[in-house]
């Protein structure tokens, strides 16, 4: 799969005769193609390293056997159990979940200005450029808000890999935005229950939730082809051989 993304909603499940909050995580693929495909929904017990491995083992058993960038919101453990199974795949965090939760740590009276120091980061052309924007928002308001800007350093490397690939390919990679589309669906279908009696229940009603949103998945995603060609170049030798010419 070229691009593979990940994302959690979260429900009520009753257990042991009380409900309890549970994390539901909808794998999307992007085959090679250019289409979406649901890759599976996993009900987290825990999070961490070792359940990420445990979803990652079970897509490569059931035949994914590459996967050019994942991404996620900032997943403990995810970019470290992926380098295990798929260890040549590029893990992109999602930029706009980094965005929103640096923003909780925000004074509301430096909210805007702060933005628009942000907005030359992620927004920037170049990976230098976006480096340089960094260098200035700490410079700034690194005094102020210095939780946030250690969160966007350390987590840099993952949530810079965009910047070396074409409009095209960022635009697909650096939000999650697509698995969100599929949440939308769900949540259309799951807003007047408060909980669910058992995970069957849920799990029931959210499959009936994906075919309905795979109806529209039927071409390919806007401007493919060009993408697919830059993707060749990017990933030489990975996906030549599932291109059919």
């Amino acid at each position: 799969y070229p691009f593979v993304w990940l994302d959690a909603i979260h429900y009520k499940v009753k257990e042991n005769g009380r409900f309890v909050a549970k994390a539901l995580y909808t794998i999307l693929g992007l085959t090679i193609e250019g289409k979406k495909e649901l890759l599976g929904l996993y009900l987290s017990e825990s999070e961490g390293a070792r359940y990420w491995l445990s979803i990652l083992t079970d897509l490569n058993n059931r035949g994914v056997k590459d996967i050019l960038i994942t991404s996620v919101d900032g997943l403990t453990g995810f970019p470290e159990a992926i380098a295990t199974i798929f260890p040549k795949t590029e893990v992109q965090l999602c930029v706009i979940h980094q965005i929103r939760n640096s923003m909780k740590y925000v004074a509301s009276k430096n909210q805007k200005a702060f933005m628009a120091d942000l907005k030359c980061v992620y927004r920037a052309a170049t990976h230098n450029a976006a480096e340089q924007a960094l260098d200035d928002l700490e410079a700034k308001w690194g005094q102020q808000y210095p939780l946030v800007i250690k969160s966007w350093r350390n987590k840099w490397e993952h949530l810079s890999a965009y910047f070396k690939y074409p409009e095209d390919v960022r635009k697909a990679i650096y939000t999650t935005n697509a698995v969100e589309a599929v949440h939308r669906q769900f949540r259309k279908l799951t807003k007047t229950k408060g909980g669910f009696a058992n995970e069957n229940a849920l799990l029931k009603l959210l499959y009936a939730g994906m075919l309905k949103a795979s109806e529209k998945w039927t071409h390919p995603v806007q401007n493919w082809s060009l993408t697919l060609s830059q993707l060749s170049i990017h990933f030489a030798g990975r996906i030549d051989e599932y291109v059919e010419l």
